[in-house]
């Protein structure tokens, strides 16, 4: 896995002629999080369409920082006199917090929760789920070492609860035998002033922002709507963000590369569909449903396509939310594109225009650059991984991976050349 650092995000130099015109490394929407910023360069000048590309960026994407991890060593107890026992970890103004377990020994038909204070999320544990999970576990990540991390919750608060089937009046003589659980650190989510201070700002939103909440869209871009569904966000180690989306009608979903590096990466990630907000810009978003990796089945490096295929734990709990299907052809000048996605931590928004609500939406300018294909709808830290859809067929076209106005997106023709075989692409 590889490891979290804290740095600004590079700076988009030229647009991407892609990793086949050289071996300069491109520069993403997102940057894994790290201890200190640096100064930005300016980003290149926008191509017209059809303009011949630039040569590749130099700078390395990094997945945008989204928190922090904090040491914490507090232990829960079988009780003598209660069913209960009970801690809270709070960090006001978090956006999140993510609890990790040293150790969980429990007796038979016991449980450890993670809840937020209201109960709208509660994550439910048996035993530390690493030695063998039980019915009724909820998923959960690794984070290297021994223990496991349970699924975030959402907001400044977590409550870890020691659940007991009865009142354990050998309690003393439990707790010599190692029962009860060990909570050794947290995850804690940035806000907004963090965030914004880790992440210094790339050129990727072009001219003023068009992106809105995905819910201002269900009634009058119904179809672009229902396709978003579809789309994730994706919390890598606990510390950073990108965007993931289900691709085909089998358990298979899609990424960056360089937001999923290694098999290691995966089993540290959690995939949260339905994060977004229930009215336009209402800021109340659902908490929706978190699941967790499975398998890296295959990927190609940031040099290449950047991309990374995989399959989660708990695919049943996420079919509903719908999938995409590819669009295996070369783009075409000027064609109408929109993207869903998360950036900047935000709930799902929609690139449809690329200036305002209701101006020129979103268009291919530049066809093919490399392997990229280029277009001014705007994105930010978090939209790494983002499908690119064509309007014309609803179906997926490139896979957002680069910043800089124009912002770039992998040509998925390409990728499914290599990946056809490992998807049902369905109708």
């Amino acid at each position: 896995m590889h490891r979290v650092q804290t740095a600004p995000h590079p700076a988009v130099g030229d647009p991407a002629a892609g990793p086949r015109a050289g071996p300069a490394e491109r520069d993403g929407e997102h940057r894994r999080p790290a201890p200190a910023a640096t100064a930005q360069a300016p980003a290149a000048a926008a191509q017209p369409a059809a303009a011949q590309p630039a040569a590749a960026p130099t700078a390395k994407p990094k997945v945008d920082a989204a928190g922090e991890r904090k040491a914490k060593d507090v232990s829960l107890r079988y009780s003598s006199t209660a069913r209960s026992t009970r801690v809270t970890l709070r960090e006001p103004g978090s956006s999140y917090i993510k609890v990790h377990f040293a150790s969980v020994r429990l007796v038979p038909g016991d449980r450890i929760t993670v809840a937020d204070p209201s109960g709208r999320e509660v994550h439910t544990y048996h035993g530390d789920p690493t030695k063998g999970a039980a019915r009724g576990d909820s998923p959960y990540t690794v984070h290297g070492g021994t223990g496991f991390a349970a699924m975030s919750v959402e907001g400044d608060t977590a409550v870890v609860t020691l659940h007991s089937a009865a009142v354990r009046r050998d309690a003393a003589g439990l707790a010599r035998q190692g029962y009860g659980a060990r909570v050794d650190s947290y995850f804690r989510g940035f806000t907004e002033a963090e965030h914004a201070a880790a992440n210094p700002r790339p050129f990727s939103v072009c001219g003023a922002d068009g992106r809105r909440d995905v819910a201002c869209y269900q009634t009058s871009h119904p179809t672009e709507y229902a396709r978003s569904n579809a789309v994730a966000r994706q919390l890598l180690n606990g510390l950073g963000y990108c965007t993931a989306w289900r691709v085909g009608d089998t358990n298979r979903m899609l990424t960056n590369q360089h937001c999923m590096e290694s098999a290691a990466d995966l089993r540290a990630s959690e995939f949260q569909f339905d994060y977004q907000c229930a009215t336009c810009g209402g800021n109340d978003p659902r908490p929706g449903t978190k699941v967790s990796g499975l398998e890296l089945v295959k990927s190609s490096s940031l040099q290449a396509l950047d991309y990374a295929l995989f399959s989660v734990n708990g695919f049943d709990t996420i079919q509903r939310y719908g999938t995409l299907y590819l669009d295996a052809r070369e783009p075409t000048a000027a064609e109408r594109i929109y993207i869903p996605g998360h950036g900047d931590i935000k709930p799902k928004r929609l690139s449809l225009y690329e200036e305002r609500d209701g101006g020129a939406y979103c268009k291919i300018d530049n066809v093919a650059a490399g392997v990229n294909t280029g277009y001014r709808c705007d994105s930010s830290g978090g939209n790494s991984g983002s499908p690119v859809l064509a309007a014309s067929s609803h179906k997926v076209i490139a896979l957002h991976h680069l910043g800089g106005c124009p912002n770039w997106g992998t040509r998925i023709s390409l990728i499914y050349k290599e990946i056809s075989g490992l998807i049902d692409n369905g109708r």
